[in-house]
């Protein structure tokens, strides 16, 4: 499976199978980890650990999660910089997950005094933000698909209500330069499916807004900016993330982000 295989049919997966990782899923994972990359800076921290969710395991916010044992957990700086790193970042690892035929959930919530925030400290000025859990799935139960329904996880903007080329009113070619890039894009996760990003493509460059929608929205962006930076690497092409003084004014109540200069 390559990585755009991965992007169009990954799904969030809340029921797992109730076994641990084997020593050598953990081994790939961990080195996922270890090689996933980030051009936004900030101070990200992402760990993979077990859990005994049968000894007075206290998850809190686990929710509607059911038959993990294995979770990645991510402490993450509160700054614009970290959450769009954490977002770029731990996509990538939730990707390869999916390659090795793993599920995963994205779950963003409080932990503190949680069984997940127990442990070893975070470095200073991170905090738990994020839990992950990784295994394989179960069968999806009717609970799962009405969430799933509920959360409109099928349920898109169109590509032309979010990229828009040269100016705020004219919708970005799907058959364009970056086309398949944002495609991917259009088709990352977010909390309860809002899709904050927006783009307007400029010639060779590419600037990414948001729009506020929770507090996790930064985050999202990153994961689906991940998306496109991957796409562009499949297709052999390459580009620069850099953060522009001059770049265009936002639209409404968009807030600029970063935009990505082509060099082929």
């Amino acid at each position: 499976m390559n990585i755009i295989e991965a992007i169009k049919e990954r799904r969030s997966v809340r029921s797992f199978n109730c076994e641990s990782l084997t020593q050598s899923q953990i081994s790939e994972l961990e080195n996922a980890v270890k090689t996933a990359e980030s051009p936004f800076g900030g101070n990200v921290t992402i760990r993979l650990q077990s859990f005994d969710v049968k000894d007075g395991f206290k998850p809190s916010t686990y929710g509607m999660i059911k038959g993990a044992v294995d979770f990645f957990l991510l402490g993450i700086k509160d700054d614009k910089q970290s959450a769009l790193t954490a977002g770029f970042k731990f996509e990538q690892v939730v990707l390869k997950a999916w390659q090795m035929g793993l599920g995963t959930c994205w779950i963003a919530a409080t932990f503190k005094g949680t069984d997940f925030d127990r442990g070893e400290p975070w470095p200073d000025d991170e905090e738990l933000k994020i839990i992950c859990p990784v295994g394989v799935a179960a069968k999806q139960s009717i609970l799962e698909k009405a969430t799933r329904l509920a959360l409109g996880s099928r349920n898109r903007k169109s590509f032309d209500k979010l990229f828009f080329n040269e100016n705020f009113q004219t919708p970005y070619e799907q058959t364009g330069r970056f086309g398949e890039a944002l495609e991917m894009l259009r088709l990352a996760p977010s909390s309860t499916n809002s899709q904050p990003w927006r783009v307007l493509v400029c010639g060779d460059t590419v600037h990414f807004y948001y729009v506020p929608k929770s507090p996790a929205s930064v985050l999202d962006c990153g994961i689906g900016i991940c998306h496109f930076y991957e796409t562009e690497k499949f297709n052999n092409r390459s580009g620069v993330f850099v953060e522009l003084a001059d770049m265009p004014a936002a639209h409404e109540n968009w807030i600029y982000l970063v935009s990505y200069k082509a060099s082929k």
